[in-house]
C-alpha cells in the first residue's frame, strides 16, 4: 500500500521483540544529573510529570518540564535546534521531524540496551521516530481517526455500522429515509489540510499514495482519481449536510453534535466533545464508534497524528535523558494514566494497551477500534515541504468540492505538477 513496509518490522529486526517492564539501570549511573524536557502543553504530559517521583527515586535523576503552547512549539524547537543547549529531551510532532533532524541524536543502541520493546508501537506511529534509518525518537502521544455514529438513528433505520465506504453510503441513505439527519458530516473546505484527512484513507484504500519511493507525486494516478471522485461524489449523492462544500473539521463536528448528521469520521480525542452537555445535544447512549470504513477488499487505514520524544544532540546528559525516555515510554506508565479514575486521558500508543481489556472496559471499546485500524495502517510520510504540499492538495480538493473545478484528473495533474516544482 505504501513504500514503507512496516516500521514495526524494521524495529523488531533491529532490536528484537521483548516484553518490557521498566527498571532503572543498575547502579544509578546518572545520579545527580538533571534532564530538562521541552514539551507541548498537554494534560497527558502533565500526568506523566505528576508520576515522576517513581523515576527520580529509582534513578537519582532530576527531571524538569518546560511546557510550550502548541502554536509556539515549532518556533521553540527551531530555536533550540539553532541555539541549542537548553533542553535534553524534546517533543516533536510528526510533520516537523524531517525539518528538525539536526536537533535530535540517534538513540537506537541505547534504547536497545535499555530493553524498550519497539514492536509494541504501531507502525503508523513508530515510523516518525525513524529518520534516515536511525531511531531518533519514541512515540509518546498519538491520535487516530474513528467513525462516530448515532446508535439510535442506526437502530431506527435497521442498519449496522459500515465496514466499507460503500456500506457507509447505503447506511447514510437509509438513515436519511428514516430521519431528518444527514448521513455523514465531512470537511471539504480549506483549513490546515483538514479536507485531506478522510481523502487520504480513500487514496490508500484504492492502492494509491501521495508519493512514490523517490518522493515524486503519484496521487494523480488512477487510484488517486478514483479516491477523489469517491470523496466528491458524497456531495452529489446528497448524503452530507447542506453547505458541506465549505465545511472545515469543526463544522462537521458541530453538525454531528447538534444532531444534524448521523456519522462523523474524526480524531478520537473529539469523543469527549460529542456528549458534553455544554457542547452537544447528544447523550452517551446515542453515540457509538468503530474503526474507519475501508475500501472494499483493502486493509483498514487511519490518518494519524504522532508526537515523538527524542534526545537533543546538544544535551550534556544524553545517558540520563535516554533512561528517562525508557521510563516515559513504558506501557505500564501509559496504562496507569489511562485507568486513573481522576483523569480523562484516552491517548495510547502501545498495542498492548490499545487491546487491553481493562482499558477498553473503561473507554467503551474505543482503544480496540483504534487498534483494529492501526494493525494495518502504516501512516503518512512527511517532509520539510509538507505545509506547502498540503496547501496545494487541499486547494485542489476544495475547488472540486465547490464546483470551481470539474475535471478530477486535470485538477490532480495540476497539483502534482505544482508539488513536483517545489520538491
Amino acid at each position: 500500500m505504501k513504500q514503507l513496509t512496516s516500521a514495526i518490522a524494521i524495529a523488531a529486526s533491529l532490536y528484537g521483540a521483548q516484553a518490557f517492564a521498566w527498571e532503572a539501570t543498575e547502579g544509578r549511573p546518572y545520579e545527580g544529573q538533571t534532564v530538562t524536557v521541552l514539551a507541548v502543553t498537554s494534560s497527558q504530559f502533565a500526568a506523566h510529570e505528576a508520576r515522576l517521583a517513581e523515576f527520580e527515586d529509582a534513578t537519582g535523576i532530576d527531571v524538569i518540564y518546560d511546557y510550550v503552547p502548541f502554536p509556539n512549539m515549532k518556533e521553540a524547537l527551531t530555536t533550540e535546534m539553532v541555539a541549542g543547549g537548553d533542553y535534553d529531551v524534546v517533543s516533536v510532532m510528526d510533520q516537523w521531524v524531517s525539518s528538525l533532524q539536526m536537533l535530535m541524536e540517534p538513540i537506537g543502541p541505547e534504547i536497545e540496551a535499555l530493553g524498550v520493546d519497539l514492536s509494541d508501537f504501531p507502525a503508523a506511529h513508530m515510523r516518525h521516530g525513524m529518520l534516515n534509518g536511525d531511531l531518533i525518537g519514541l512515540p509518546v502521544r498519538g491520535h487516530v481517526q474513528l467513525m462516530f455514529y448515532r446508535k439510535d438513528l442506526f437502530d431506527a433505520a435497521n442498519v449496522t455500522p459500515p465496514q466499507t465506504w460503500d456500506e457507509m453510503v447505503t447506511a447514510a441513505k437509509a438513515i436519511q429515509d428514516s430521519s431528518d439527519a444527514a448521513g455523514i458530516a465531512l470537511p471539504y473546505g480549506k483549513l490546515n489540510g483538514q479536507n485531506l484527512m478522510v481523502w487520504m484513507n480513500l487514496l490508500w484504500g484504492n492502492g494509491g499514495d501521495v508519493f512514490d519511493a523517490d518522493g515524486a507525486p503519484v496521487f494523480n494516478s488512477d487510484a488517486g482519481v478514483a479516491a477523489t471522485e469517491t470523496y466528491i461524489s458524497y456531495l452529489a449523492e446528497e448524503i452530507v449536510p447542506a453547505g458541506s462544500a465549505v465545511f472545515v473539521e469543526q463544522d462537521a463536528v458541530t453538525s454531528f453534535k447538534q444532531g444534524n448528521s448521523a456519522m462523523l469520521p474524526v480524531w478520537w480525542w473529539v469523543n469527549s466533545q460529542l456528549t458534553d452537555p455544554e457542547q452537544s445535544t447528544l447523550s452517551t447512549d446515542q453515540v457509538g464508534f468503530t474503526s474507519l470504513p475501508s475500501v472494499a477488499g483493502a486493509d483498514r487505514t487511519t490518518f494519524t497524528n504522532t508526537w515523538i520524544f527524542g534526545v537533543t544532540q546538544e544535551s550534556d546528559s544524553k545517558g540520563a535523558a535516554t533512561e528517562f525516555l525508557s521510563w516515559l515510554t513504558d506501557p505500564a506508565l501509559e496504562r496507569d494514566v489511562l485507568l486513573d479514575p481522576d483523569l480523562s486521558e484516552v491517548v495510547a500508543v502501545h498495542m498492548s494497551n490499545l487491546t487491553d481489556a481493562d482499558v477498553n472496559a473503561r473507554w467503551g471499546g474505543m482503544h480496540q477500534a483504534a487498534a483494529d485500524a492501526l494493525a494495518t495502517a502504516e501512516g503518512m510520510e512527511f517532509g520539510d515541504d509538507w505545509p506547502r504540499i498540503a496547501l496545494i492538495l487541499e486547494t485542489a480538493i476544495s475547488s472540486l468540492a465547490s464546483g470551481e473545478g470539474t475535471d478530477v484528473q486535470a485538477a490532480l495533474d495540476k497539483a502534482a505538477e505544482d508539488i513536483a516544482a517545489i520538491r
